[in-house]
């Protein structure tokens, strides 16, 4: 699997346009893909959040609370805590004729009000990778959220790809709406 950080996908707040800080801070959310494994995709997504970073922290680091941001996600627990933390999460999607039921035990490593890294332990995907980190922004908070995956079923990248870059930016909506109380 590919070295991967978020920080090498993500930008600083003075590295983007003021076009898309404006566009940001009005609500929308900016979308990246990339190519990332034969039948996996790769999937950026940055929005801006008005509240303050150490409220954002507070609620993305409270694991059970990731199905009310996620509508897929029917399951997620911490199974460990301490410096380095494990998750289990277990997710349903349906696609055109069938429904896929997935499950993943992560490695959860935080860098305190800044970033959070889930490494696949295990789990039904050949490789899954994603990173969350946070940034100041005018009075509010940046967060970015960089997701790579291959499942363990051939659906080609495309699929895939198409699939992450229209329902991130929904997830994240939702996150969005949550963590604000809105």
């Amino acid at each position: 699997m590919n070295k991967f950080s978020a920080n090498d996908v993500s930008k600083s707040v003075a590295e983007w346009s003021k076009h898309q800080q404006i566009t940001m801070i009005g609500g929308e959310i900016l979308v990246e893909t990339r190519s990332h494994s034969s039948w996996g995709g790769a999937v950026t997504a940055t929005m801006y959040l008005p509240v303050v970073r150490s409220h954002v922290w507070q609620q993305v680091t409270d694991y059970p609370r990731w199905v009310q941001y996620f509508p897929d996600v029917t399951k997620s627990e911490v199974l460990h805590r301490g410096e380095a933390k494990r998750l289990y999460q277990a997710a349903k999607k349906a696609f055109l004729f069938f429904t896929a039921q997935v499950e993943v035990y992560l490695n959860v490593i935080e860098v305190v009000q800044q970033q959070i890294q889930f490494r696949l332990e295990r789990g039904t995907f050949v490789d899954f990778a994603a990173d969350l980190s946070l940034q100041d922004c005018q009075g509010g908070t940046l967060l970015t959220y960089a997701v790579q995956a291959t499942p363990n079923i051939p659906i080609p990248t495309m699929f895939i790809q198409q699939a992450m870059q229209l329902e991130l930016p929904a997830n994240m909506r939702k996150m969005r709406q949550v963590i604000c109380g809105s």
